[in-house]
């Protein structure tokens, strides 16, 4: 199976940049209250851990999903399997998860509304490149 190392490296990215907008301009005070992190844990992580971590993540999450998904998809197939792998595989996951940690509604939702657009345009970039 030939990857396009290309869209899944795009598919990464676009995963990082929505999370940036995601989890600052979008829900950024929302998520910190949900997840109980406090100004000061903010502040105090390492950086370079947090955002090289999480597009390593991203770049293994879209090279996996290219897998998945093969060479001959559309941008709109690619689109509706991400939106199906992003709701009923991970959000649903977490949400098992957050159930039996106690986790609030809100929290549940800012992280699987992410994924579950993560994955859309994963999905998406994987199709349409």
């Amino acid at each position: 199976m030939d990857i396009n190392w290309l869209a899944v490296l795009a598919a990464a990215a676009s995963s990082f940049v929505l999370g940036g907008i995601w989890y600052s301009a979008l829900f950024a005070r929302q998520w910190q209250s949900a997840a109980g992190l406090s100004d000061a844990a903010i502040k105090n992580g390492n950086p370079g851990l947090i955002f090289g971590g999480s597009f390593m993540l991203a770049l293994i999450a879209s090279a996996s999903f290219a897998v998945f998904l093969g060479n001959e998809i559309d941008a709109a197939t690619g689109a509706l399997y991400g939106a199906t792998a992003g709701l009923c595989w991970v959000a649903a996951s977490f949400g098992i998860n957050y159930l039996f940690e106690r986790k609030n509604l809100a929290l549940f939702l800012i992280n699987g509304g992410y994924h579950t657009l993560q994955f859309t345009l994963i999905g998406l970039i994987l199709g349409a490149l």
